[in-house]
């Protein structure tokens, strides 16, 4: 049965390191950013957050890559900022696959540090508080969040892979 592995958490907080990872130690995955797909628009582009974005088109592309992928015997590994709407329809849309979604936290110290250390051009500034809070409203289930404030890379993607609470019911 293949996976997908759902990773979310506020801007900063290393869901594109901790992703990567767990890619790199599957057998045959796919590591979709969700960033990536969201900057395929150009002209026309809108920020995620604003009026008139193009949430709906990224759904689409999105679902049809993460299809496509399992399709072909690929597991997912998949990272984007998630509200608990946007995981309940991709559970909803793959229900033939065991999936694994977890929120990365951290403490407010820990975040403004881990932006410092990204390139000028992606640190997020205060944004990346506004995010933290926002994740913490979430009120996501105890089991799918992962503080990593204290976990090195290492234990954070083992942790991830190995650990089955992570598992959607």
């Amino acid at each position: 049965m293949n996976k997908i592995f759902l990773i979310t958490g506020p801007a900063g907080v290393g869901k594109s390191t901790i992703s990567m990872k767990i890619a790199e130690n599957l057998n045959k995955s796919v590591l979709i950013e969700g960033d990536d797909i969201y900057h395929l628009v150009v002209g026309g582009y809108v920020s995620p957050w604003k009026e008139g974005n193009h949430l709906n088109l990224f759904w689409q592309n999105c679902k049809s890559i993460i299809a496509n992928s399992l399709n072909n015997g690929y597991d997912v590994v998949f990272n984007y900022i998630l509200s608990k709407e946007q995981v309940a329809d991709i559970k909803q849309s793959f229900v033939n696959c065991e999936i694994k979604f977890v929120c990365l936290m951290v403490d407010e110290n820990t975040i403004v540090k881990r932006d410092k250390l990204r390139p000028v051009d992606c640190q997020m500034g205060e944004r990346s508080l506004i995010l933290l809070n926002e994740m913490k409203k979430e009120n996501f289930d105890e089991n799918n969040i992962l503080d990593t404030s204290k976990l090195s890379i290492n234990e954070t993607y083992l942790e991830i892979l190995n650990n089955k609470r992570f598992v959607l019911k």
